[in-house]
């Protein structure tokens, strides 16, 4: 993918999935799927609970991973990595409001807002730099198959 093209996909409605080295138990990757904002040239940016393990290996590591695809063909994904450059704690209710917004409609963005409201009072805000790209668009692929 071109650079402009893997922005606006990373920067598309997908649920990403969060990659962090989990020493515990002999290693091996923590993949956990979560809600994740991005703006074309800028950081990515998660919230999560701020005792939660991913919090915890995120601030031992310094930095994480993040994979976002198109589960219909032609297939596509996006994955970036990179250092953590700031945590808001705790994490401002504008940020939570549009994170939720971004992935449901007003009412129910509303609902989840009000019903959460205790839990996400403990998240925390993390914003990561793009350091590494790695990309796959199998749409010139499949076009070959299409005449």
């Amino acid at each position: 993918m071109s650079v402009e093209d893997r922005e606006e996909f990373l920067a598309g409605l997908h649920v990403g999935v969060l990659g962090l080295d989990d020493p515990r138990h002999g290693g091996g990757p923590l993949l956990v799927p979560l809600w994740y904002s991005y703006r074309p040239g800028g950081l990515v940016v998660i919230e999560t609970g701020r005792k939660t393990l991913k919090a915890r290996l995120i601030r031992e590591a310094g930095r994480f991973s993040l994979c976002v695809q198109d589960e219909t063909a032609p297939y596509r994904y996006v994955s970036v990595e990179g250092p953590v450059v700031s945590v808001e704690d705790p994490l401002p209710p504008a940020e939570r409001e549009a994170l939720a917004h971004r992935y449901l409609d007003a009412d129910a963005a509303s609902a989840y807002l009000a019903a959460n409201h205790g839990q996400l009072a403990d998240d925390i805000l993390i914003r990561m730099r793009p350091q590494r790209w790695r990309t796959a668009d199998f749409s010139a692929f499949a076009a070959e198959f299409d005449t």
